[in-house]
């Protein structure tokens, strides 16, 4: 059963006059120059911005959004002396699998709306009750308020979560920082957590000595990956060391949140885009949010955790980092599904929800038939 006193319904309703005064410094927006022939080497043009910019002005609707969002019951609890906010949506089976759902970054709760209803109203097959929590410092969680939220504090709080809840077993999705919290809740808490659906492996070679041998493939990915990072990898540097400094711009400007928040999303629908960026600019959140980067990697400077011993599985889509299979077996011990689609990207709740969906029904599926023999 629920612990009805230490959890409480939420309906997002922002006032008019933050949306006025967010009108209002669209409308101010100063732009920036640009090369000629930048393009996209410098980072968001101008041209992108003007686009998606002047459709937040005049064709982006947030009520509607904000509609949609509160057509999910939404809850906040405090957990860790931190506000948490989530979505609960309930299967009509009441034998229904629970599943928590962890989003990433420059996203929020709202990048799993699309599979909202294929997981807990299905045409057929099995259904799912879902928990999709903001994460702390991110949307209508609030900002953060002390140090410390990295992945593994955030994993403990999804446990007490799902214990308030009432749900004693589960099953765990991420993507993103998502997929970093949930192979931490898998770790936190094996004995409750049925299985691990991923969308990414974050799992590297350690030293040279781990590099021979690699497949071309592997070699392949690993090199894409070196590349992102060196070309594209300006937001988690900046992010890990003085996400406060950037903090002060992004508070400000929405323009700015925006360009940040759309730097890797080139193939991203608007709405999809302005959404999330509307639910950090309306909360506050866009310096908190950053600040989970620097948590991480003080984290990931201390000692290396146990492999992980849950069921986990990949779905790793076309356009989005490729695991490496030799390294993600160092780290996860129980590994027993890895698929690969030639589709969707990184945002695959959005981009290919089918896919995704059915991948998800498909791993803890097997995985509930394997329980009941």
């Amino acid at each position: 059963m629920t612990n009805t006193q230490d959890v409480r319904p939420f309906q997002i309703d922002i006032p008019q006059a933050q949306l006025d005064d967010l009108r209002e410094r669209l409308d101010r927006t100063r732009w920036t120059e640009e090369l000629a022939d930048g393009g996209w080497d410098y980072g968001v043009p101008v041209a992108r911005q003007k686009e998606l910019l002047d459709y937040w002005r005049s064709g982006y609707d947030w009520r509607a959004w904000e509609s949609r969002l509160n057509s999910y019951p939404q809850f906040t609890t405090e957990i860790d002396s931190q506000n948490i906010h989530f979505l609960h949506v309930k299967s009509p089976d009441p034998d229904a699998l629970p599943l928590i759902l962890t989003h990433g970054w420059p996203c929020t709760s709202a990048e799993y709306l699309d599979v909202i209803e294929p997981l807990t109203h299905p045409t057929e097959g099995p259904s799912y009750h879902l928990v999709i929590p903001s994460l702390p410092g991110y949307g209508f969680s609030g900002p953060t308020k002390e140090r410390g939220w990295h992945s593994r504090r955030i994993a403990a709080a999804w446990a007490e979560l799902m214990r308030r809840l009432g749900y004693s077993s589960y099953g765990v999705v991420g993507n993103d920082i998502g997929s970093q919290v949930s192979v931490e809740l898998g770790r936190l808490v094996p004995e409750q957590v049925v299985g691990v659906h991923v969308q990414q492996i974050w799992s590297f070679p350690l030293s040279e000595a781990d590099r021979v041998g690699l497949s071309e493939q592997d070699l392949e990915y690993l090199e894409g990956h070196e590349t992102f990072e060196r070309v594209m990898g300006a937001y988690n540097m900046l992010q890990s060391q003085q996400p406060q400094t950037l903090a002060h711009a992004l508070a400000d400007s929405p323009a700015g949140l925006l360009a940040w928040k759309s730097q890797l999303q080139r193939a991203l629908d608007a709405d999809f885009i302005l959404t999330n960026v509307m639910i950090y600019w309306l909360t506050g959140t866009a310096g908190s949010a950053m600040r989970l980067y620097f948590e991480q990697t003080q984290l990931d400077a201390g000692p290396r955790p146990e492999p992980t011993t849950v069921p986990v599985g990949l779905a790793q889509f076309a356009d989005d980092f490729h695991s490496m299979r030799r390294f993600s077996e160092r780290d996860h011990k129980n590994i027993v599904s890895w698929h690969s689609y030639e589709q969707g990207g990184h945002w695959a709740a959005h981009e290919a929800p089918d896919v995704l969906v059915a991948d998800i029904r498909e791993f803890f599926r097997q995985l509930r038939a394997k329980m009941g023999s």
